[in-house]
């Protein structure tokens, strides 16, 4: 793999740490994202899921729906 590569890379990595820990921090499951977890509270028709989810996909269509991590979110507050 290339410098550019490894760089992206270590920057994709450290970006997820980072929203994984804002998840925890708000009472979320520290191994989940914040997208997978607005996905989730999305389809239960949580106000806050929906408004999330919706800037989160005009950013990138199908953001949230792509992001649900089923098999985490177990240990959420």
């Amino acid at each position: 793999m290339s410098g550019a590569g490894l760089l992206r890379r270590w920057l994709t990595n450290v970006l997820i740490g980072i929203d994984q820990l804002a998840n925890a921090l708000t009472g979320g499951d520290p191994d989940e994202t914040i997208s997978s977890r607005a996905g989730k509270a999305r389809r239960q028709g949580r106000w806050w899921g929906c408004v999330l989810c919706r800037l989160l996909d005009w950013i990138d269509e199908r953001h949230c729906a792509e992001s649900i991590e089923e098999d985490e979110g177990g240990r959420a507050l």
